[in-house]
């Protein structure tokens, strides 16, 4: 058994490397350029991967191997082998559903990439539209802004709903309740388990959500002249609700401006042992035309090709968004080499998104901002109360919107034919708690790119968010000594040093909770969260 699995191993990684390399490389050029031909090359790689991992013979010897495993007495080729199956299964569905889904998906993406909301005539960029959110007073403007957003819905919706009924079609022939369904279990979590873990975030953060929002409500309605009642969805300063509205004095913007945001964040994670200067020396970083406006880190061949995408500006949120991709590259980049191919993945998608968001924070942290832009002492310790309520602000706001995702996609996927506009606003109104502009009946649900491209994606962001609270616990507890919401990173190599050894280098070499355990001695809690951020509310 441990010679057929090798020989299985060997054969997919003959095959699968050069083809995985070649898709990224494509991908990496239709994000940057948005042409119409670069799509297509992206679609084709894609459909000739889901092809080879199709293939019902091999799986079929995959299988096989995979029900007697035990047999191998290789923990790490035992792993490798589970980790195939799971790939393997996933794409056990024929060739003409599946050159559906992909042709939707790559549609889809080059419609979200190359579309420009337009106000008065005039094309509007993703960060143009956040600016005017986040800065005008004009109650008309903001209504307009926010409403130009929302227009691609209607171009999405129809694609979209389609996509989803293919997905779901797929996931019920390899024996699955639904695609959201399969798409947990294929990834080693149990939706039982999620579930529990979002009912207990849930409990854990109303109360102090409707807290801070009785107080949000209140600075928001005086700053628009309306009362608290009148506050529509344009009045949150983001076109989601997904980040803090600013309603501290506190403005972090003003911090960053005239700043180099890239040299901060390769002087940042030099300090702390992490060289980066390799990766940002193969990004692009900047806004231009065709391009996708958003942010990603993209890890090309798994042999140290890794990349980021940004479109930074010098202000917090781009601060913020580049520590964030960067924490993700750094996962990436450290992960031994001397693990066999298919283990250099990370532990989970959710355990970089925790890396990501541990780095991501330190942006509005006090004692980071004094030593990496040389505040005074005077200057962060004025600060530093505020910069934490911001912080704080920002994680509840983040997790509730986070419940409306998580809850959103997994009824879609339940039952793809109801009244997805107005499960969608019921959501929002339960756990965000604004209210759906009188008589609103369009497909804002099919405005966020996340739902297209990456599906049933969202709710690693908030279990990422608990294991980089976990992290930080453990980290200021045991390397740096000293517990404070401020506590700066900078110059501590022990802390980039920790990471290496018992987060990124191990891979995927252990379930991601295995791992955990490993690191922090304990598998995955929500205590260090909830002592972060909901103690004291």
């Amino acid at each position: 058994m441990k010679e057929r699995s090798q020989a299985f191993i060997h054969f997919y990684e003959e095959t699968f490397k050069p083809l995985f390399k070649e898709l990224n490389e494509a991908a990496w050029k239709a994000e940057i350029t948005g042409k119409e031909e670069d799509y297509k090359r992206v679609e084709e790689l894609n459909f000739k991967i889901s092809s080879m991992l199709a293939n019902s013979k091999n799986f079929e010897e995959l299988k096989q191997i995979f029900e007697k495993k035990e047999e191998i007495n290789d923990s790490t080729i035992r792993r490798e082998i589970e980790i195939l199956y799971h790939v393997y299964l996933s794409h056990q569905i024929d060739t003409l559903l599946q050159h559906k889904i992909i042709a939707l998906e790559t549609a889809i993406a080059k419609t979200f990439n190359t579309f420009r909301a337009e106000v008065d005539g005039k094309q509007l960029t993703d960060n143009q539209i956040e600016d005017i959110l986040s800065s005008s007073t004009n109650n008309d403007e903001l209504k307009k802004v926010w409403l130009a957003h929302k227009s691609i819905g209607r171009q999405i919706e129809n694609d979209l709903r389609e996509l989803v009924r293919l997905r779901n079609e797929a996931a019920k022939r390899l024996g699955f309740k639904n695609y959201h369904d399969m798409s947990l279990r294929l990834s080693e979590q149990d939706p039982e388990e999620i579930e529990r873990i979002f009912d207990e975030l849930d409990s854990l953060t109303r109360e102090p959500f409707i807290k801070l929002k009785s107080t949000m409500d209140k600075i928001l309605a005086k700053r628009y002249g309306v009362t608290p009642e009148e506050l529509m969805p344009w009045h949150y300063q983001n076109r989601y609700f997904q980040e803090a509205p600013k309603i501290y004095k506190l403005d972090l913007d003003n911090y960053y401006k005239g700043k180099d945001v890239v040299v901060l964040t390769k002087d940042f994670f030099t300090s702390i042992g992490l060289d980066v200067e390799d990766i940002l020396k193969r990004s692009d970083l900047y806004e231009k035309q065709g391009k996708s406006q958003h942010a990603f880190c993209l890890d090309v061949d798994n042999e140290g090709d890794i990349r980021v995408l940004c479109n930074i500006k010098d202000n917090y949120k781009w601060m913020n968004t580049m520590l964030h991709e960067l924490g993700h590259a750094v996962y990436e980049k450290y992960i031994s080499m001397d693990l066999p191919y298919v283990l250099r993945e990370p532990a989970h998608t959710f355990t970089t998104e925790a890396i990501a968001m541990l780095f991501g924070r330190l942006a509005s942290n006090a004692g980071w901002m004094k030593d990496m832009l040389g505040l005074s002492d005077e200057e962060a310790s004025k600060i530093s109360n505020d910069a934490y309520l911001y912080l704080q602000l920002e994680q509840l706001v983040f997790s509730r919107w986070s419940q409306v995702m998580y809850r959103f996609e997994k009824s879609m996927y339940e039952n793809p034919d109801q009244d997805l506009n107005k499960q969608w606003w019921d959501l929002v109104e339960k756990y965000q708690m604004i209210k759906k502009p009188s008589g609103r009946n369009e497909p804002d649900w099919a405005t966020k790119i996340h739902i297209a491209t990456s599906p049933c994606y969202y709710h690693n962001y908030l279990l990422g968010e608990l294991l980089a609270s976990q992290l930080h616990a453990f980290i200021c507890k045991n390397i740096i000594k000293k517990e404070s919401f401020d506590v700066s990173y900078v110059g501590r190599t022990e802390i980039g040093n920790y990471l290496k050894k018992y987060v990124f280098a191990p891979g995927a070499l252990y379930h991601w909770n295995t791992m955990i355990e490993k690191a922090t001695g304990e598998k995955l809690t929500s205590k260090y969260y909830a002592e972060q951020f909901i103690k004291g509310l």
